[in-house]
């Protein structure tokens, strides 16, 4: 059999993986009828925004396709098409089987942790084959089909917008939802979280699936795709030989059978091991691939070399997923400090959280640092796309612990409003605590494997540009026009985190309108003698995600376009540079803040400072609703910004090389 055929083979597999699993799932008993009622409201909210969001996105893709069908190629249209459907195909996969096993998880509850893990997980993990099964198969696909590496540039665009467009309207609904719910129930009305009495609360459960499931699983696609493809432009550009192209394919296949294989580690009995199952999933994935890493790259390329690039990636794996989890736990110094600090009230809870997000940026810029100049010494340039393939190949068994987050937190909601004994919720908040850590550790993963994505992308569009004019791509910072780009580039992800951020304030401020409105209006909600307009803050929420979400695509895509056509390819450049920099940056820094002071008011929701409803427990709710848009909204979007602008800039170098004004 050729070696081109063995990532679509693997492709396949991982799907067939993923139907295994979702009959599996479906399996498990749903719960009683009140359980059932919740659970279908949830999941119908969830699928008719998703439904929603896709006909804009399809309006987006109508538009773009024929642009770049008449300026670049056919090939180039299609890809583009391809690679939106199928990342929005990911995101729909994922989020409906969401929204089956969150109630599910909650009825297993009921016989265990055990048995709750097992759906939860299973759950999360259709997402993961789902996410790389897809990915594989459209690159290698369409790869076999125009036998050219760099005509893939289209699949990789389209992958991004979508996923950008996920990401951002996914945050400002999750996030709108969750900030209005809170600031009313919580903090005004003093009901806990989960309340049925809340209006919000439905939002808020379907939020958790369109931001974290819908959204993570179309992010680690498109970096995924573009990672793969990255690679293969580069080895198309350096080696002879189609080797050097397919090799980071059949390193995604190994990796889908590693992830496999790891899914069925994930096990436990015991709510205090349960983030220890999911980390022995991920080891025994690891473990796994770097047997078939050395095996496939004996056969295909001979050079240890390129096998200790492999061995980078999976070290930057760890090292991030580490790191973040001692920042963002409650079990540890930093999360341990900002709820010391909510003592004092919400200004120094909110000073302590920022300085926790700022410290958190250090040491995963060192281990990135360290990841990138060992590979570019062990393998060249070549290498470090070797490396970010290798990070990337765990995106299965890391987008199962991720899915499972969301799917959690909704069980302990449909516990909570269905009424189920103290004992099943005990059970859920254990899971639904992990869950919140494993969000912010795969956030830590996906902000770090985009960095490394797009540095490669970076080095992809310096060989292009040597291409096209036989020169060598050099930056002066004597040179003005590299100083201006890397200011615009470094710019670009603050005003893109403006914009969300500003949206989620403005959506929540509607929220919390309303559910006070409905608390005033209808006095029957708090007395449990009248049932809550739930739909009102659902239908509010999907307005503004859907309305906000146009623009800060429309300046993902247009920055790269102006600035290359109107100061040419040098500042075009710069501007990548600043981009992956600053966006690295303030991405690790809210992401890694926000669930830090989340976890922070869990833990002292756990009885420390004096628990639920002390001033400290009020201090913290505030900081963990500043955090909530910084650690689901804008920090996650800004790895599918920094693609954006980068493959934008790829695809349009020819065109700025022969027309810029400069």
């Amino acid at each position: 059999m050729s070696i081109i055929y063995v990532a679509p083979l693997a492709a396949v597999a991982g799907l067939l993986f993923a139907a295994y699993l979702i009959l599996d799932v479906r399996k498990y008993d749903k719960g009683t009828p009140k359980m059932q009622e919740i659970a279908s409201a949830i999941k119908e909210g969830a699928m008719a925004y998703l439904n929603r969001q896709y006909r804009t996105i399809a309006i987006f893709t109508a538009l773009i396709a024929p642009v770049l069908y008449y300026v670049l190629s056919w090939q180039t249209a299609v890809g583009f098409v391809a690679g939106a459907i199928m990342s929005a195909l990911a995101g729909y996969i994922g989020m409906a089987i969401s929204v089956e096993a969150n109630v599910r998880t909650a009825s297993a509850a009921k016989s265990g942790v055990e048995s709750a893990l097992a759906v939860a997980f299973r759950g999360g993990a259709v997402t993961g084959m789902a996410v790389v099964g897809l990915g594989l198969l459209g690159i290698s696909g369409f790869y076999m089909w125009f036998g050219n590496a760099t005509l893939l540039i289209g699949f990789g665009f389209g992958a991004s917008l979508v996923s950008l467009f996920a990401r951002v309207g996914g945050g400002i609904f999750t996030k709108a939802a969750d900030v209005g719910a809170d600031l009313v129930g919580k903090l005004e009305a003093g009901i806990p979280e989960d309340d049925p009495r809340n209006p919000a609360v439905i939002a808020d459960n379907v939020g958790d699936n369109v931001g974290d499931c819908a959204g993570m699983g179309a992010d680690l696609f498109e970096t995924y795709v573009i990672t793969a493809i990255s690679a293969m432009l580069l080895g198309s550009l350096l080696f002879e030989g189609t080797n050097a192209v397919l090799y980071p394919l059949v390193l995604g296949a190994g990796a889908i059978f590693a992830s496999i294989a790891g899914t069925y580690f994930v096990k436990t009995n015991s709510k205090k091991h349960i983030m220890k199952a999911l980390y022995k999933g991920v080891i025994a994935t690891g473990l796994i691939a770097i047997v078939l890493f050395y095996a496939i790259t004996k056969y295909m390329m001979n050079d240890i070399g390129l096998f200790i690039a492999t061995l980078v990636g999976l070290g930057i794996t760890f090292a991030i997923m580490f790191v973040t989890d001692y920042y963002t736990s409650a079990s540890f110094r930093p999360v341990q400090s900002i709820a010391k600090a909510s003592q004092t009230g919400a200004a120094t809870n909110l000073i302590s959280g920022i300085a926790v997000g700022l410290e958190a940026t250090l040491i995963p810029v060192l281990v990135i640092s360290a990841g990138i100049l060992t590979a570019y010494f062990a393998a060249g340039i070549y290498g470090i796309a070797i490396a970010a393939m290798a990070m990337l190949s765990f995106t299965g068994i890391i987008v199962a612990i991720d899915s499972y987050g969301p799917i959690t937190d909704n069980a302990g909601g449909i516990a909570e409003m269905s009424g189920l004994p103290s004992r099943v919720r005990n059970i859920t908040d254990a899971l639904d605590a992990v869950g919140n850590t494993t969000k912010a550790v795969t956030k830590g993963y996906a902000i770090g494997s985009a960095a490394l994505a797009a540095l490669v992308l970076f080095a992809v569009y310096t060989e292009e540009i040597a291409l096209h004019t036989a020169t060598t791509f050099v930056f002066s910072l004597n040179d003005p026009l590299v100083i201006v780009g890397l200011f615009i580039g470094a710019a670009l992800p603050f005003i893109f985190s403006s914009l969300l951020m500003r949206a989620v304030g403005d959506a929540a401020f509607a929220v919390v309108n309303e559910v006070r409105r409905q608390f005033r209006e209808i006095p029957g909600i708090m007395k449990g003698t009248a049932k809550p307009e739930y739909g009102k803050c659902v239908d509010i929420v999907t307005q503004a995600a859907l309305r906000k979400m146009a623009l800060p695509a429309i300046i993902a895509v247009g920055a790269p376009i102006l600035v290359g056509f109107l100061l040419g390819p040098v500042t075009l450049g710069a501007m990548l540079v600043g981009v992956i920099v600053s966006g690295l940056l303030l991405a690790l820094f809210m992401t890694s803040s926000g669930a830090a002071w989340d976890n922070a008011k869990k833990y002292i929701e756990d009885g420390n400072y004096g628990g639920k409803g002390s001033d400290a427990h009020n201090a913290a709710i505030v900081g963990d609703t500043v955090g909530d848009p910084t650690k689901d909204t804008a920090g996650p979007a800004i790895n599918p910004l920094i693609k954006v602008v980068n493959m934008v800039a790829l695809l349009e170098i020819g065109l700025v090389l022969a027309y810029s004004l400069i």
